[in-house]
């Protein structure tokens, strides 16, 4: 690792980039899937979800870029094999699976969530225990993407319709309606 001098050790730095390439795997994975779906799916919501899901792995692409450009602006080298990327992942590959259009997206909400759910680990981390700004600000727009891909996916397979004044009504129990959220 170049002797950076940006105010981290080299041991926030280390940790930093185990983070970070952590992320870049399990982005590389989520993107192999999403375009292995969007080659794949079939039936009446083929258009949209092959559309949504062209849409989605161009965005993975960037933020893939831009995770790997980070590793290097603090000194790292990005993971960039097949064999990295399923040994640092979180999320799971269905290798030889060929699911469901709805539990395609069931998938992809799941990997989402999980990486939701790390981003915002790694950026309590990197503000507290790495004293790194920058990435937790970087790690927090790449949160609110996940964010919005995971309500985008999540909506295909909801099932219940909404009232024209916000109330949800629940599609188990016809005509009983809840509160939204």
């Amino acid at each position: 690792m170049p002797n950076l001098n940006i105010g981290l050790t080299e041991d926030q730095l280390q940790g930093v980039i185990e983070l970070l390439n952590a992320d870049v795997a399990d982005l590389y994975l989520l993107l192999i899937k999403t375009k292995k779906y969007h080659w794949d799916v079939v039936g009446p919501q083929f258009r949209t979800l092959h559309q949504l899901w062209e849409e989605h792995y161009e965005a993975l692409t960037e933020s893939i870029d831009a995770t790997a450009e980070r590793v290097r602006m603090l000194g790292g080298y990005p993971v960039g094999t097949a064999e990295g990327f399923l040994k640092l992942a979180s999320i799971q590959e269905h290798a030889g699976d060929l699911p469901s259009t709805t539990e395609m997206v069931k998938r992809l909400v799941n990997d989402h969530e999980q990486i939701i759910r790390n981003l915002r680990e790694q950026i309590d981390q990197c503000a507290e225990e790495f004293r790194d700004a920058g990435t937790a600000d970087f790690l927090t727009g790449l949160m609110e993407q996940h964010e919005q891909m995971a309500w985008m996916l999540r909506s295909f397979i909801e099932g219940d319709s909404v009232e024209s004044d916000g109330r949800r009504v629940n599609a188990g129990k016809k005509g009983v309606a809840a509160s939204v959220m």
